[in-house]
């Protein structure tokens, strides 16, 4: 597509035109010539929905560092860098799931602001001058006439400040600060030498992290420093340099350990000061991710949505533990430090990581993790394993080295299952098992309610395992947030029916069955009588006055429309509560007519989704609870519709390119790119790749060739491809479909087919072989 034919974007008016030119200007600035698949990224998209945690340009994939300009630094939402707000409050190096911290910003002192330069600090900026691909952020502020340019490695910031010739260059280190989810406390900074200092501050508690936790970090600079002053009344402190070059480097290496192993943090990812040898580096590791998934045909906008998509699915969630396998364990009493075990050349085996919850985990990273990126899926298996082995828990959304119990149930259960089933993690499962059945039974995991820290009363087990299911409302009261027993049930049922699969694959026979019948509890909370799902109160009645589209009654993130379909491991099942499988497939399709009029969402943003009336949507895409359901129908034999409603979705939710939208809701650390990329490939597992055979539906993908490239130390096949014969926007029907030139049946491949490598053959028309829509 011509540049000049690419529309306008955002309520300012960016254009992708100037996004991409200034791509380009960024491999000029960095030296770089050759373009890669990371360029296609468009690192903007929704940052006007702006959330901790979302945003991390100077970044690499799943690093300790996630170092960017701060806009807003108040809030877990809406704080970070947000597209709206034009003025930089600092640079900071730790963005993740309830946690933050080492805010610096470059600054020049001058007679007229050196009294208040504590206090006001603060720059404007323009996006015209701002330049940002994956790994490298570069801005200008207005206030000092600074150039800044960000890049880093796994656990090391590496800043570049061009200041103005003659000015008086220093940087302040904002370390007693509020800072996103939680507040900076107990900063401290002393200089070791000319060239060093070392520092430390704390992250306050708050309601999801109620242990604080302290971050460690190790300065270096290639300029010497001339002086540093602290103020005593923001505890804060400025590092002045008088070098006569107008250039400074700095590196900040930070640990959650120690300033020690901050430091070696530094010596061993960063020995050098060649920055533009880091971006290159960074630039290239980003690419050899993205592109193991190659694609052809669609737009250019297509094209760089979809590496977009893929860069969220890569860039949450974020590792915790030093380069020499120490890591923060906070599971206890006391905190301590822990140590990974170590291959025979001294490295980690794996990393230790922080995570947001693993809740919708089944539809979204499990899926594509497992197929593209199973030593990433292998390492989280072995870090959730390590919290259990510190703590005596597999958690569901760690953060500081302790869970949070962030959402409910035990959602880490499908996505360790499904490691297994694909063969991904194979050494120690009757101990992984005994981990994941102690988090489904009384004392465990599911008895836990959201962020419920000192209680086991809010998850309700007791009741599910008594009654068959949760009620609504708890007798006990309120102990945790996302009480709503009708999802809660329905989670829990799906929960069991995964860790059933594992009991099954290690002939555990009496545990099989036993959570096969817990599996079935979904069936005590379907009203037969309206044919939607409904909560029941402790005594067993129908929740009186219920109302399907009213938002969280009930259910969680959702309506009682929207989570009637959470069945993923027995659509069938669900189907003949409904009156059979012609009916259900109406029910849905009517449905996603509905939604098809919001746009398949609540809103533009996750907030909005308790707006009264988006809230009231059959179907909404933008939060966990109902993403899946355009793939139910494949499953209910009518393939068409799933490929129908699917591309609509896509087409009309999910291909923008603009700071104004791009999720329309909840993007949990990668879970809603995740779930684009696989809509877009048109591969999709609704039980969460937890069954024998971990089984993939076939969709429509919206371009004419995908290439997957399988890792050899996993998987025999070197690549699978799929082609799209005759595709277009308007030819979203598969109308002829085979795979290494035999049928596919039922429009499913497993996982071990795929894997082995092959060409899947589709011929799409637009036309339904089944039904004309």
């Amino acid at each position: 597509m011509e540049l000049k034919k690419i529309y306008k974007i955002g309520r300012i008016g960016i254009s992708l035109t100037l996004i991409f030119l200034v791509s380009c200007n960024a491999q000029k600035t960095v030296s770089l010539k050759e373009k890669q698949v990371s360029d296609k990224v468009y690192p903007l998209l929704d940052t006007e929905n702006s959330r901790w945690f979302y945003f991390s340009s100077a970044s690499r994939p799943f690093g300790m560092v996630n170092l960017n300009p701060d806009t807003e630094i108040k809030g877990d939402w809406g704080g970070g860098y947000k597209y709206t707000t034009d003025t930089v409050k600092g640079f900071s190096h730790v963005h993740e799931w309830q946690m933050s911290g080492v805010s610096v910003m470059p600054v020049t002192v001058s007679a007229e602001n050196k009294s208040n330069i504590f206090k006001d600090f603060y720059s404007k900026f323009s996006h015209q001058n701002e330049i940002i691909t994956p790994g490298y952020h570069s801005i200008k502020l207005d206030r000092y006439q600074i150039k800044a340019e960000l890049t880093s490695t796994l656990r090391v910031g590496f800043h570049k400040y061009t200041f103005p010739a003659k000015a008086q260059k220093a940087v302040l280190f904002n370390l007693n600060t509020i800072l996103g989810p939680c507040e900076n406390t107990n900063g401290k900074l002393e200089k070791n030498n000319d060239y060093e200092l070392s520092g430390s501050l704390v992250l306050s508690t708050n309601f999801r992290r109620p242990k604080p936790l302290t971050v460690f970090f190790k300065v270096k600079t290639k300029q010497p420093i001339a002086s540093i002053e602290r103020d005593v009344e923001t505890g804060n402190y400025l590092i002045n340099f008088n070098e006569k070059a107008t250039e400074v480097l700095m590196k900040v290496g930070i640990s959650y350990t120690s300033i020690e192993n901050a430091n070696s943090n530094i010596e061993i990812e960063l020995p050098h000061w060649d920055f533009n040898k880091t971006v290159k580096d960074s630039r290239k590791e980003w690419s050899d991710l993205l592109g193991r998934i190659k694609i052809e045909g669609g737009t250019e906008t297509d094209q760089r949505r979809f590496y977009t998509d893929l860069w969220h699915a890569l860039q949450g969630r974020k590792m915790i533990s030093d380069a020499n396998g120490s890591y923060p364990d906070n599971t206890g009493d006391t905190f301590k430090v822990g140590h990974l075990p170590l291959n025979p050349d001294g490295r980690p085996k794996f990393n230790h990581y922080n995570s947001d919850a693993f809740w919708g985990a089944q539809w979204t990273i499990s899926n594509l993790w497992g197929l593209v990126y199973p030593e990433i899926m292998e390492e989280f298996v072995y870090s959730l394993m390590q919290y259990y082995k510190d703590g005596g828990i597999i958690p569901r959304g760690p953060s500081g080295g302790n869970d949070t119990y962030v959402m409910t149930g035990a959602s880490a259960t499908p996505f360790i299952v499904s490691a297994i089933q694909k063969g991904i993690v194979k050494d120690d499962l009757e101990a992984i098992y005994i981990a994941l059945k102690k988090n489904h039974m009384p004392g465990g995991i599911m008895e836990k309610a959201g962020y419920e820290h000192n209680t086991n009363i809010g998850g309700g087990l007791k009741y599910y395992l008594e009654k068959g299911y949760v009620p609504y409302p708890l007798p006990e009261g309120n102990f945790g947030s996302h009480e709503d027993g009708a999802s809660q049930t329905l989670e829990y049922a799906y929960q069991d029916w995964t860790l059933a699969q594992l009991a099954k694959k290690l002939d555990h026979k009496e545990d099989y069955d036993y959570f096969i019948k817990r599996s079935k509890n979904y069936k005590n909370v379907f009203d037969q009588s309206i044919g939607w799902m409904r909560p029941k109160n402790v005594q067993g009645k129908w929740r009186e006055n219920y109302d399907p589209y009213q938002y969280e009654n009930g259910f969680i993130e959702s309506n009682g429309a929207q989570s009637t379909w959470f069945v993923p491991h027995d659509i069938e099942g669900l189907a003949n509560l409904m009156g059979g499988k012609e009916k259900a497939i109406m029910k849905l399709n009517q449905q996603f007519e509905t939604a098809k009029k919001q746009n398949y969402t609540s809103g533009t943003s996750h907030d909005a989704e308790l707006h009264p009336e988006f809230s009231r949507i059959p179907v909404n895409f933008g939060n966990q609870p109902s993403m899946q359901t355009s793939n139910i129908f494949t499953l209910l034999g009518r393939p068409d519709l799933t490929q129908y409603w699917t591309r609509n979705v896509v087409k009309t939710t999910f291909s923008g390119l603009s700071p104004a939208t791009g999720y329309n809701g909840d993007e949990d650390q990668g879970l809603m790119g995740s779930l684009n990329v696989l809509l877009k490939i048109g591969l999709f597992q609704m039980n969460g790749g937890a069954d024998k055979e971990a089984v993939y539906q076939i969709g429509s993908p919206i371009f004419n060739k995908i290439s997957i490239a399988l890792n050899p130390k996993y998987y025999s096949g070197k690549t699978f491809v799929i082609k799209a014969n005759n595709n277009s926007s308007e030819n979203v029907y598969i109308k002829d479909i085979k795979f290494n030139q035999k049928a596919v049946p039922n429009f499913s491949l497993s996982h071990q087919e795929i894997t082995n490598g092959g060409e899947l053959i589709l011929q799409m028309s637009d036309q339904s072989n089944l039904e004309k829509h």
